[in-house]
């Protein structure tokens, strides 16, 4: 498996749309819906790719800390995962992981954190994954309950 990060060429960001399609039909996420190429434009790209194509995918941003004291200092640098996502066949095989890992070492040098919040429907595996696998520190939550139809 090969890791890198890529420039969204035509033919990358036509993978990319089909995979998010296909992430979108699995509905493991709330409220996950398929990027546009606006959604993918002014992020930064990496991938994991195998003699089959592109197998896996990450997309995230630079930030700066606004209006959340409570988690970091105003204006500190920092790295959000928007979206991390590996087709099915190849789950469970620490390519999501080695993805991460690449991404992270790659931007580290600018960027003091990585956040990412995360809206799987299967918070257990998804925590174990970040938390436990990744060694990532839960800070802060946002929970949500229906009130009414």
């Amino acid at each position: 498996m090969k890791y890198y990060e890529a420039e969204p060429t035509p033919e990358i960001l036509e993978k990319l749309l089909q995979l998010s399609a296909q992430w979108a039909a699995e509905q493991n996420c709330y409220g996950y819906y398929p990027n546009t190429e606006a959604d993918i434009a002014g992020k930064r790209v990496f991938l994991a790719e195998d003699e089959d194509g592109i197998e896996a995918y990450l997309l995230g941003k630079l930030e700066t800390a606004k209006n959340m004291k409570s988690i970091m200092a105003e204006g500190t640098l920092y790295f959000e995962v928007e979206e991390l996502y590996v087709v099915p066949e190849k789950r469970s095989q620490g390519i999501g992981e080695a993805l991460f890992r690449f991404a992270e070492e790659t931007i580290k040098k600018d960027v003091q954190f990585i956040v990412l919040s995360t809206a799987s429907k299967n918070s257990k595996a998804i925590l174990h994954f970040y938390l436990d696998e990744l060694g990532m520190q839960f800070w802060s939550a946002r929970l949500f309950k229906k009130v009414r139809e």
